[in-house]
């Protein structure tokens, strides 16, 4: 699995990965918590940014124009992505974020950094994705810039999760956005890599865990 591996044992060790019972924001309760939140170093930065520089070097290539950020969590994300594609792939795409409230004075506007023009291909970048909220307030926000063209969506797991219909949530935006989604990896991934295996001493995904993540995707996970 290479990077996605690593990626994995990466989420585990900085706290972000966890396992255990927690209620999301959609009132499940789930055995397994992703919260990008607890990334807080210059370390974790910049191997995070190196994880979603991969993703899109192996998804897109160089076959974009920019990478926006939604605010919050997506600005360090998008910041610290376009510095790992340079230093690590010679791919030097300009960066972009949103402000929360539009700006009213100086150059004012809605975006930080680079401005989107028309005829762009933008990647947007952010943590993880349940019903595509965050993603549509983006699209308005991006096309009420310019007439821009959303390459790709990149997110750090896709939860495999439906969010009201028989699809999964990843699987229902593609189809009603038509955007493409790369995750840099999927429950799947997880399951595979955590399994009875241990990270530092410790196995985060025993058989009972296991029964529990089984239980949920019954419950949640795609309707075949």
């Amino acid at each position: 699995m290479g990077y996605k591996q690593d990626f994995i044992e990466f989420m585990v060790r900085s706290g972000v990965l966890c396992f255990g019972e927690f209620k999301t924001k959609s009132g499940r309760l789930s055995p397994y918590f992703i919260n990008t939140g607890n990334y807080c170093t210059a370390a974790q930065a910049s191997a995070l940014g190196r994880y979603y520089a991969e993703c899109i070097k192996d998804n897109l290539g160089d076959g974009f124009d920019a990478i926006y950020g939604p605010a919050y969590k997506g600005i360090p994300l998008a910041v610290s992505a376009s510095i790992s594609l340079y230093r690590d792939f010679g791919i030097d795409k300009p960066y972009t974020f949103n402000r929360k409230e539009a700006k009213d004075h100086g150059e004012g506007g809605s975006f930080i950094g680079y401005k989107p023009k028309d005829g762009d291909r933008i990647v947007i970048i952010d943590d993880v994705v349940t019903a595509g909220t965050s993603l549509r307030e983006s699209l308005e926000l991006l096309h009420g810039c310019a007439d821009v063209q959303v390459a790709a969506l990149v997110i750090s797991v896709d939860r495999m999760e439906r969010a009201g219909g028989e699809k999964t949530a990843l699987d229902d935006i593609r189809a009603s956005l038509g955007i493409p989604i790369f995750p840099i990896v999927t429950l799947d991934d997880i399951v595979e890599t955590l399994y009875n295996r241990e990270i530092d001493g410790r196995v985060h995904i025993d058989d009972a865990c296991m029964e529990k993540i089984r239980a949920y995707r019954k419950l949640y996970g795609p309707v075949a």
